[in-house]
């Protein structure tokens, strides 16, 4: 029998977060973000260089030797949890966590040096919505060069390597400038997506595509669910203090007990879904029962972070149906994030297919 796993945070995990925290307190306001999501530019590139080249976080999932962090899903899960409460537009869970551990399937160094330094930006050319281990669209490979269009693409307008799928059974790297990236109309303006179009374009061979797609779709499933809990931690305790200091009939809107039930009950959720999420965080970086402890984590993931977003939405009453209100920016990406790798039905039918427990 295997150790269980420690699930609390250590030290240096807490040490991770305060860092991040602090960072994204000077980096990140609300205000900011509302006002790049209007804008042509959503992402928050100069915050995406502090997390890069200050403090080195794209390459936490890279060996050292290839100039990374050499740290786990753990460390890289904390970061997760901090972005997800600020809702911060970066593309950290795309090129830090998908782009990277298709190239880490791969072994394909040099790209993986880039990405880990922050240098570039890498994006998997697969739609967001798919689940681990679920069929995804291919582009045509003839005579050397690539053709075909792929939609749903996240972060696709900041990437500077795209990792495209092709019929053959390859995964190849195209330059982005090469590709046509249009952007589409997304419900979360903070992780756009795009469709790329390929046009008779040269590709790099890296490896077979199926098992780099497969880990880097169970990496992000797994992950995304941290970034989940810190959305939907910050929603609670937002809605929390809104409702001590909000006052009717001269008392606080927190001290009525329908209130106080329907936040206990959040209270809950939150708590166990932060289980569910260490527990992927852990499995994904021991490697031991991490299909089970994703899918666990996807399947309770989406609807607790998309209620806690839906009760901040109306326990703030008037304000939070404001534009300048950030809670918006959480409904969508808790909505936007339901859908993300698979959804959470997806992933109960695949838990019970993994533990062998069919419907009737």
């Amino acid at each position: 029998m295997s150790a269980q796993p420690d699930l609390l945070y250590s030290e240096e995990e807490e040490a991770l977060r305060a860092a991040v925290r602090d960072l994204l307190a000077d980096h990140c306001d609300a205000p900011g973000v509302i006002a790049r999501i209007e804008s042509d530019t959503p992402h928050n590139l100069a915050l995406w260089k502090a997390l890069t080249d200050g403090m080195a976080l794209a390459g936490l999932l890279v060996p050292e030797e290839l100039d990374g962090q050499g740290a786990t899903h753990r460390e890289a899960a904390v970061v997760l949890e901090e972005l997800g409460r600020a809702v911060a537009p970066v593309p950290y869970l795309t090129s830090a966590v998908v782009a990277t551990e298709a190239l880490l399937a791969c072994g394909t160094d040099d790209l993986l040096t880039e990405l880990a330094s922050g240098t570039s930006i890498g994006a998997l050319a697969v739609a967001l919505n798919v689940a681990p281990g679920a069929a995804y669209k291919v582009v045509q490979h003839e005579s050397g060069l690539l053709h075909g269009e792929l939609t749903g693409i996240a972060d696709a307008a900041v990437a500077d390597v795209l990792l495209v799928p092709a019929d053959d059974g390859g995964l190849y790297a195209v330059d982005a400038t090469a590709a046509t990236v249009t952007p589409q109309v997304s419900l979360d303006l903070t992780r756009p997506l795009a469709t790329v179009t390929l046009d008779g374009v040269p590709g790099r061979l890296l490896g077979d595509a199926e098992p780099a797609v497969r880990r880097a779709l169970r990496a992000g499933a797994g992950l995304l669910a941290s970034e989940q809990l810190g959305l939907a931690d910050w929603t609670l305790t937002e809605t929390v203090r809104y409702l001590k200091d909000r006052k009717q009939f001269n008392r606080p809107v927190g001290g009525f007990q329908a209130l106080k039930h329907r936040l206990a009950q959040l209270w809950l959720e939150v708590a166990g879904l932060r289980a569910a999420a260490r527990n992927a965080a852990d499995a994904l970086s021991t490697g031991q029962d991490a299909d089970v402890a994703v899918t666990v984590a996807q399947a309770y993931a989406a609807p607790v972070a998309v209620h806690a977003a839906e009760e901040a939405l109306q326990l703030h009453g008037g304000i939070g149906m404001t534009w300048e209100h950030p809670v918006h920016l959480y409904l969508k990406r808790a909505k936007a994030d339901s859908i993300a790798f698979g959804t959470a039905g997806a992933h109960r039918e695949a838990l019970a297919g993994l533990v062998d427990l069919q419907a009737p």
